[in-house]
């Protein structure tokens, strides 16, 4: 379900408030009973269009994904084995949720690899498993895509209304939100959980580094290599190879990397670049 605001409603948005269900048990049809009917309740939420969550259908899924998001954060000390597995269960296909009964499912059927008596060598088979360090709290878990050696700190929260991705070694820090869903800001619209919703996707790219308590917003895609400094709040998109801080979040300075290609700088050559600078730097730089 949507956490935020978002400004941009369709103009041609219209819902008629007075066909809601009474809570004296009125038999006209509500926006929840309509949206049950339409197959497509789910993919207009995915195309970003407004479609209701409190309906049975999302409903369910969203308790599917809550019980797994409880088990993965209740699991205690267990092997890595162990929490790849219930982190499986998190995530799963739409394609399958679209296609199969959601109580029938329980996440990602992808074949776990064959375990070794020795724990060490077992593990060493999860090293490009994404590390998601518990708690986290996700909405669906059908719209959620992590790239390898991804690491996710604790107390993340991720609505995946519409889909997430996090690219490849990219890491966040504790308590990171990402919104992909929002809610109208026409009160009239909006009528609490009885009108509808929508959201917009969320790109981040590889070799990312998010700060502690950034809150990202619907719509943006974060470019590769940036670093995102904590507590902003990233309303825009950010360009690859930058650091980026505040509310909201703008650009402080590019990264001085061999990564970026533009940047010209080779594997041989001497010359400034940021391997040994923080986010605390250019952060006081900014602030100065």
């Amino acid at each position: 379900m949507a956490d935020i605001a978002y400004e941009n409603v369709p103009d041609e948005v219209s819902v008629h408030m007075d066909d809601r269900e009474s809570s004296m048990g009125s038999k006209k049809e509500g926006p929840r009973r309509r949206a049950e009917k339409k197959s497509d309740n789910k993919q207009k939420a995915l195309n970003g269009e407004l479609y209701y969550a409190f309906t049975p259908e999302l409903m369910r899924e969203r308790t599917r994904c809550s019980h797994a998001c409880h088990r993965f954060n209740t699991a205690g000390a267990v092997n890595r084995r162990r929490l790849v597995e219930l982190w499986r269960d998190v995530i799963i296909s739409i394609d399958i949720l679209m296609n199969v009964s959601v109580d029938s499912i329980l996440g990602d059927t992808t074949p776990m690899p064959p375990e070794y008596a020795d724990q060490t060598l077992d593990e060493a088979q999860f090293d490009d498993e994404p590390w998601i360090e518990p708690p986290i709290h996700v909405d669906y878990g059908t719209n959620v895509s992590l790239g390898p050696d991804v690491y996710i700190n604790f107390n993340c929260v991720i609505i995946d209304t519409c889909q997430v991705t996090i690219g490849a070694r990219t890491l966040l820090g504790p308590n990171v939100s990402i919104y992909s869903g929002t809610h109208p800001v026409d009160p009239a619209i909006r009528s609490g959980t009885a009108g509808p919703e929508m959201g917009k996707e969320i790109h981040i790219g590889e070799d990312c580094w998010i700060g502690g308590n950034v809150v990202i917003l619907p719509g943006v895609r974060v470019g590769k290599g940036a670093t995102v400094g904590a507590g902003s709040v990233v309303t825009k998109d950010v360009a690859a190879f930058t650091v980026v801080a505040g509310n909201p979040a703008k650009m402080i300075r590019k990264i001085i990397t061999k990564m970026d290609p533009e940047q010209n700088i080779g594997d041989n050559e001497e010359g400034p670049t940021d391997a040994h600078v923080g986010a605390a730097e250019p952060m006081a730089d900014a602030a100065a």
